[in-house]
């Protein structure tokens, strides 16, 4: 007699439930559910931003200024599709609830979420405003400051502000008396597990999948004095800018930048949306926000290596998903709960004459709003 609990129903919403509870980035963001059926990866779709509103001094003469509530929209592509697929044979022979987990539910939420994370924290490269140092752990209360000191110039709200870190800065925070003692979040969901508390506006995460950014190659040469600077002047408002290189015995700008090296521009920092390759001593780049005026003797500067853990409120980032199609001719459900929903499939593989069984879920990341984030260089 089939086991009852092997219903592809049951365990899409057991395993919806444990995946839930292991992500921890998309449960800290915005985000956009609907229940339009999608074919599959690739998907675009638009995506209403959260409205940003602006709190004034009440002006006692002139009265209030309403403000117009502007609904904007971005799109998104849909281009991760995380899945796991195993042999139904491997947990046929489960003999109870608790046996389903162990084999397959657990691990797999756990495979799935943590690929969900990954992928999200990738949206590091879109941040240009920083905190900490570049190459070395955070490991004082001044580092968590300094990324409040860049929300707060940027007026973030102080509500719903939440820091991610990788192992290291956690292992090196949670040893501060301040951290060790401070006052834990209200909220006892499990996907707050590894917690470090509220500090200076944000409550702290863990997430196993920080990133750590590997900067670009871009070199000078030609003596000790060599810097680089705009080819040409820069026009205020602009996003795309030539470097070159002056000064020191016969200069030479060489390497490239990528996507995500932060550069330093009279006092101010900037993210590289498109980077590229120097050649004949000049290289052409774009950056996000837009530029100051520049003349051609303003040094520009590149950040090293880091590790690059997020401050950020909610409405910075947005993850979105929606319920993939079912496929025909097979036993397949979807399951959908709290913004996130998932597909599963028990099939035939006519080719190796073997029952599998597949779940998978469809979703895509963006940057809402950069201002609302901080890079914090680990």
């Amino acid at each position: 007699m089939a086991n009852e609990f092997l219903d592809v129903k049951v365990i899409a919403r057991l395993t919806l439930q444990r995946l839930i509870e292991n992500m921890v980035f998309p449960n800290l963001i915005y985000r956009d559910f609907s229940n339009d059926f999608q074919p599959g990866k690739g998907a675009k779709i638009q995506v209403k931003k959260p409205v940003v509103l602006e709190a004034k001094d009440f002006d006692e003469t002139n009265g209030v200024t309403a403000q117009d509530i502007k609904e904007s929209s971005v799109e998104v592509t849909l281009d991760k599709l995380a899945t796991v697929d195993a042999e139904w044979g491997a947990i046929a022979g489960a003999t109870s609830i608790d046996d389903l987990n162990r084999l397959f539910i657990e691990p797999s939420a756990v495979a799935l979420a943590e690929k969900i994370n990954s992928d999200g924290l990738f949206l590091y490269k879109d941040i240009p405003y920083i905190a900490g140092a570049a190459g070395t752990t955070p490991a004082s209360l001044s580092v968590i400051a300094d990324a409040r000191k860049a929300l707060n110039i940027n007026k973030v709200p102080l509500a719903g502000r939440v820091a991610v870190w990788d192992p290291e800065a956690e292992a090196s925070l949670s040893t501060l008396d301040a951290v060790a003692h401070a006052e834990k979040s209200a909220s006892t969901d499990a996907l707050r597990e590894g917690e470090l508390g509220r500090l200076y506006s944000f409550n702290n995460f863990m997430a196993q999948g920080i990133k750590t950014h590997t900067a670009g190659t871009l070199a000078v040469g030609g003596g000790t004095t060599p810097k680089i600077v705009p080819k040409a002047i820069v026009a205020e408002g602009a996003t795309g800018l030539t470097l070159a290189v002056t000064g020191g015995t016969s200069p030479t700008l060489t390497g490239t930048l990528v996507k995500g090296d932060i550069l330093t521009i009279k006092g101010k920092t900037y993210t590289v949306v498109t980077g590229g390759t120097a050649a004949s001593d000049e290289l052409a780049v774009t950056v996000y926000p837009a530029l100051p005026a520049l003349a051609v003797t303003d040094v520009i500067t590149v950040a090293a290596s880091h590790t690059a853990n997020l401050g950020f409120a909610p409405q910075a980032f947005a993850f979105v998903t929606r319920p993939l199609t079912l496929p025909s001719g097979v036993e397949a459900y979807v399951v959908s709960y709290n913004g996130v929903s998932m597909r599963v499939v028990k099939g035939y593989d006519i080719k190796y004459k073997k029952e599998t069984i597949s779940m998978d879920v469809l979703y895509g990341y963006k940057t809402m709003y950069q201002e609302l984030a901080v890079r914090i260089l680990g």
